[in-house]
């Protein structure tokens, strides 16, 4: 391999060859989408969800639109990454002493071990969108944690290791609505309690109309030698609503609020009828992806049109050449 990768081995990373002919960075699963419609009883849509290797297998903290319209997360366990067995009931969260504290709405989760302990970020309530952040050790206590950041604000995602002896946050500051607009910031903290120094990362635009009205972080940045690898959501607006489209960036390995290379062009852009037609159209979403440090294999999870959960793939080698030879930076 060209490029280190910081991590650890997944020898079972659910992957699939690109097809022959196909010449894309970024390329789909031939079986999409993974997750379909009314995959439970109490859910009507399962999407934007968070994945992780866990104990040679893979869990999950699922986005789940419950009949009653309403959002929420659940959590599932997978073989093989690819079929999934998701819970009947929503999670059960209690605060750290134990006491229940059910979430009011919670969506588009985000999934990161920190030394032993596993913590998800997502989209919560807190008299507005707010960031939500819990903890768990087996993936059958969920423990809340304090707020990290004041409403308005969106697609929380934390780095997978301390930087400079903080624990780092990218963020999206927003509305109390779907927000028109958006730019990525990053803030630190010494203890998961108390937030600050925070910095802008990157802006919407760039020279591209994909993501012309905002940009959101999307799954957790895999650290490279090259920097940290990090996917980002970009939206743009057409006569026909928004289109939700993805490309990376390469943030600096000691000072991730600078940016080192940032696609010019998406990587990935609803084509396929699962992305193009759904609840929402004309979306993906990306909120995981799972790196083999042995292959430089990444399976990136994402929701299509609101509605399904699919995957697509990478090559860490020829992404990093990619972004960096085709950087707007």
């Amino acid at each position: 391999m060209k490029y280190r990768i910081v991590g650890n081995s997944i020898p079972n990373l659910p992957w699939e060859e690109r097809p022959q002919g196909c010449s894309d960075i970024v390329w789909r699963f031939s079986k999409n989408p993974l997750i379909g419609w009314n995959p439970i009883p109490k859910a009507a849509r399962i999407f934007n969800s968070a994945v992780i290797s866990y104990k040679s297998e893979f869990v999950g903290v699922f986005r789940a639109d419950q009949k009653n319209g309403r959002a929420t997360l659940f959590s599932g366990k997978s073989h093989d990454g690819l079929r999934w067995e998701i819970g009947q009931d929503p999670i059960n969260w209690v605060d750290e002493q134990g006491n229940p504290k059910p979430l009011s709405y919670g969506y588009d989760p985000r999934l990161v071990k920190i030394d032993d302990t596993y913590y998800i970020v997502w989209c919560d309530d807190l008299h507005g969108p707010s960031i939500g952040l819990g903890k768990t050790q087996d993936f059958k206590k969920f423990i809340r944690l304090p707020n990290p950041l004041m409403p308005f604000n969106r697609n929380g995602v934390l780095f997978p290791r301390r930087v400079n002896g903080k624990y780092l946050l990218l963020s999206r500051p927003s509305d109390s609505g779907h927000t028109p607009f958006g730019d990525i910031f990053l803030s630190e903290s010494p203890d998961l309690i108390y937030w600050g120094n925070h910095k802008f990362v990157m802006g919407k635009g760039g020279s591209g109309w994909w993501q012309g009205t905002k940009i959101g972080a999307g799954p957790i940045p895999i650290e490279t030698s090259e920097g940290w690898l990090l996917f980002y959501h970009g939206v743009s607006t057409t006569c026909n609503g928004f289109v939700y489209s993805f490309g990376a960036v390469i943030l600096d390995i000691d000072e991730p609020s600078k940016v080192l290379y940032r696609t010019r062009d998406y990587l990935l852009t609803p084509e396929k009828p699962y992305e193009t037609t759904g609840f929402v159209p004309n979306v993906v979403f990306p909120c995981a992806n799972l790196c083999d440090t042995a292959t430089g294999r990444i399976a990136i999870y994402y929701g299509a049109a609101d509605t399904y959960t699919a995957l697509a793939f990478a090559q860490t080698d020829e992404l990093i050449d990619y972004i960096k030879n085709n950087s707007e930076v």
